[in-house]
């Protein structure tokens, strides 16, 4: 008999912070499965029911621990539920059970809202960032797509980015969940403070930040990275962790106009990054690493990865949002008995572990 496997473990309900009340009350539900709840408590009719939940894509799973949280914390009382469950970063198939729910209707119908919601999101940018790791490995890649949504959403995307494979994080808010911290570089508004000048700017960060933060410096505020690296890098020396790349897809870098013709010559590209990274070479910088950033996708990095372009670390943003991972939830059993509508049936999964 094989041994049972490990579990894994969950994170606390408490981490979530949710607004427990207003979940119990259906405030974010949607106003059927409200009403349905009311309906069946006032008509005292309180079938054990089978709630199934599933995606239909390939992805990687996110955001079960804080499914689990809203079911533990709103429903009308999780003793009477059992739970069974995949976990957060498990790789999944169409149509394969990712949730079981056992228990009284009544006791968790109005929450159906919030925990497809919950897995849709966090699912979404875990696999969008699985994808992206798996293609750069062995580089690194940093989380960096605060910007392009609402901060509401930064706790739970940082954390799925995390378990993800990302190594970096812009925000504090999204690494909060496993206590550490938010990383990032010296942006251009720090640039354009001290007039445009990106080695002052560089060598005041080096002075009043903590030695321990890692010094990575955009250099394409004159959009000429070559000169500019290699300025920073002269003055900083040692204390220089790495140059960041991010030329505008409307620009042509200084360095790549006189190699024009036979490449897409805008925004960050091949060429652009192997300028850099031999002008730093030949100065005595090898140990100064690169960053890119600015409309990498998976196929991009893909591109840059089989021409062996010199990159480091890649930095990740809006992309990282993009696609749909739906999920939906039927209820497949009551009293213990088959009853669900036409094409939908009980599907049980043996990867699932009971929640406690």
């Amino acid at each position: 008999m094989a041994p049972p496997r490990p579990r894994k473990q969950r994170l606390d309900p408490s981490i979530f912070h949710l607004p427990v009340e207003r979940m119990r009350e259906g405030y974010y539900s949607d106003k059927y499965f409200v009403r349905a709840r009311d309906l069946l408590l006032k008509d005292n009719h309180r079938p054990c029911v089978t709630m199934q939940v599933f995606g239909k894509a390939h992805a990687f799973l996110g955001g079960i621990d804080e499914a689990i949280a809203i079911l533990k914390l709103c429903s009308t009382d999780w003793g009477e539920l059992e739970v069974s469950a995949l976990y957060d970063g498990d790789e999944i198939e169409p149509w394969e059970t990712v949730l079981l729910i056992e228990g009284p209707y009544d006791a968790f119908a109005h929450l159906e809202t919030l925990y497809l919601g919950v897995l849709a999101r966090r699912t979404r940018v875990g696999t969008n960032t699985r994808r992206v790791v798996e293609a750069a490995r062995p580089k690194e890649v940093m989380f960096f797509p605060a910007r392009h949504d609402h901060w509401l959403v930064q706790t739970g995307d940082g954390y799925a980015a995390h378990i993800a494979g990302a190594i970096g994080v812009s925000t504090d808010a999204q690494a909060s969940w496993w206590g550490s911290e938010g990383v990032g570089t010296v942006p251009h508004a720090l640039i354009a403070a001290y007039h445009g000048d990106t080695v002052q700017a560089s060598q005041k960060f080096a002075e009043l930040m903590d030695p321990s933060v890692r010094l990575i410096t955009l250099v394409d505020f004159d959009n000429d990275c070559v000169a500019t690296s290699l300025k920073v890098a002269r003055a900083l020396g040692p204390r220089l962790y790495g140059v960041r790349i991010d030329t505008s897809e409307t620009l042509v870098d200084k360095s790549v106009i006189p190699e024009m013709g036979t490449f897409k010559p805008t925004g960050v590209n091949p060429r652009l990054v192997w300028n850099v990274r031999r002008a730093l070479d030949r100065d005595g910088f090898q140990h100064v690493k690169i960053v890119v950033s600015g409309g990498f996708t998976v196929e991009k990095i893909r591109q840059f990865e089989e021409q062996d372009v010199p990159v480091d670390m890649y930095g990740v943003g809006s992309s990282l949002f993009q696609g749909r991972f739906d999920f939906t939830a039927d209820v497949v059993r009551v009293e213990g008995k088959p009853c669900a509508k036409v094409g939908r049936s009980y599907r049980p999964n043996p990867r699932l572990d009971p929640v406690e």
